[in-house]
């Protein structure tokens, strides 16, 4: 039994005396003690570099990632090793961003600091999150936290995953066409699988009504990047992007040049509550794993 953590969790070393634990430190090159490792974390937003050495780690049986989704990584993980997700560490610092982004946008702030670098003084109104109908897409452990703070904010929820349910209501992605023409505003949360990759499409983007906000905190290649920039130029919609599709968004990007597009660099989960929500879930799953237990968030199937 062998943990490979990065350094910045290297607290675990102290956490776990007598247990074999390497420290990865951020872009060493390859050290041969890490062949011994049985359980590998790679560092938080490593993506797929992150895991390139795993062929090179034949005794791996558990791949700890530090982000909830598992898209990037997946088809990396060798047949028989354990994928382990960081479901429920991201739920309030990307709750905080979908919220932050449909309030900034609905409040015009982008506007509002844009006059502030010109010292100008413009009262103007915009809309208000309270009343707005707001159909919630993705309702797994974030999709709850999100709605869990929109419901202190009076708007009216509309819950969907990918299959309905009555208790509590939730529609499935089947009924959406009939509910994207009611909803002012929309936050997408889904995971990224074959199903979601380019959901938010044009025939998506058509249902929406006039003026309505589009927020993705979710993965980019969820929406249809095309579609959306020719939405956006029509002044039709709005939207609210913590995500974009590609990563970066490259400098001639028409997005950048939409002024009813807000735009952030995928933060939704990198605060300082990621911390020590990470480490405790390393913690509770190393343990788990030094005792024969069985593991929290193994990924089966996409998700």
């Amino acid at each position: 039994m062998q943990i490979t953590v990065p350094e910045r969790f290297s607290l675990l070393v102290d956490r776990f005396p007598g247990l074999p634990i390497v420290v990865q430190q951020p872009d060493q090159p390859w050290d041969e003690r890490l062949a011994g490792t049985t359980f590998f974390i790679p560092d938080y937003m490593s993506g797929r570099a992150g895991v390139a050495n795993l062929s090179r780690m034949p005794k791996v049986e558990v791949v700890q990632i530090l982000s909830a989704g598992v898209d990037s990584v997946k088809d990396l993980i060798p047949d028989g090793v354990t994928l382990c997700n960081a479901k429920g560490v991201h739920d309030a610092a990307t709750a905080e961003m979908a919220i932050t982004l449909t309030l900034a946008s609905l409040r015009g702030l982008g506007h509002f600091r844009d006059l502030q670098h010109d010292r100008r003084w413009d009262n103007r109104s915009y809309a208000s999150l309270a009343d707005r109908r707001v159909l919630l897409i993705g309702y797994g452990s974030i999709g709850t936290a999100i709605e869990a703070r929109l419901s202190g904010f009076e708007a009216h929820i509309t819950r969907v995953a990918r299959v309905g349910r009555v208790t509590p209501r939730v529609f499935g992605y089947d009924e959406l066409d009939q509910l994207i023409p009611e909803a002012d505003v929309i936050i997408v949360i889904v995971p990224l699988t074959q199903q979601t990759r380019g959901m938010v499409n044009a025939h998506f983007l058509s249902l929406m009504h006039d003026g309505a906000l589009l927020v993705n905190v979710a993965r980019g290649p969820v929406v249809d990047t095309d579609a959306l920039v020719g939405a956006l130029a029509d002044r039709r919609i709005t939207a609210a992007l913590d995500v974009t599709d590609p990563e970066p968004l490259p400098s001639d990007s028409p997005l950048w040049r939409l002024d009813n597009c807000l735009i952030t660099p995928h933060v939704g989960g990198d605060t300082d509550a990621f911390y020590p929500r990470a480490l405790e879930l390393l913690t509770r799953n190393i343990e788990r794993y030094r005792r024969g237990l069985p593991l929290l968030n193994v990924i089966k199937g996409e998700y």
